[in-house]
């Protein structure tokens, strides 16, 4: 049982960790110390939605269709290695930073939908948590432990992320912060994407 949990949570964890445009907005949100707490219950709320529709909807249609799990892991290794490389070209670049936004209070409602939208609209979100996940939880003997360790993953990293960000102000200041973090979210795609590939 905690041979899934632990790959769930950690595999969970990585996959979320690949800074984007949700991650970006949810730290923005921390500094500005604004709908902190909403912000992240609704990232890590929709994390939860996501991963149980992988794990549970994947393993009836990999039943269904024998082949699929093995064009998705393939799918999932190709999109892994393309993702990794782009945070480490990024890495090498460097020159990205993040600064607090000097701006007023905004309502909740319009912060929400824009979360959600970045959320729910974003196709690799779909590829991280419903395809990848679910096709990795096919490969454990207890899939529904498998989804707990990774839902458990997203409400930690999210309201850490959320309620962290006032604490990580100096350091994404400066760009060679988002540097050593794009280097390590590369190197951790691509060990991912070879283990798929040697599954």
């Amino acid at each position: 049982m905690w041979p899934s949990f632990i790959a769930g949570f950690f595999l969970a964890f990585s996959l979320i960790m690949a800074i984007g445009a949700q991650n970006a907005f949810v730290l923005r949100q921390g500094l500005r110390r604004q709908h902190v707490f909403a912000v992240a219950l609704t990232c890590a709320a929709s994390d939860a939605v996501l991963v149980a529709a992988g794990v549970f909807g994947f393993g009836a249609l990999t039943s269904a269709v024998p082949w699929f799990e093995t064009a998705m892991r393939l799918g999932g290794a190709a999109f892994l290695f393309w993702y990794g490389l782009r945070s480490l070209i990024s890495a090498w670049r460097g020159g990205a930073a993040l600064s607090a936004a000097e701006e007023k209070s905004q309502p909740l409602w319009p912060v929400l939908m824009t979360l959600l939208a970045l959320t729910w609209l974003n196709p690799h979100v779909y590829l991280d948590t419903v395809v990848l996940l679910g096709s990795i939880s096919a490969q454990y003997d207890t899939p529904p432990i498998f989804a707990l360790g990774a839902i458990v993953a997203s409400f930690s990293f999210f309201f850490m992320l959320a309620y962290g960000a006032s604490l990580l102000a100096p350091v994404f200041a400066r760009p060679r912060a988002w540097q050593v973090l794009d280097l390590g979210v590369g190197l951790v795609m691509w060990a991912i994407a070879i283990k798929l590939l040697l599954m």
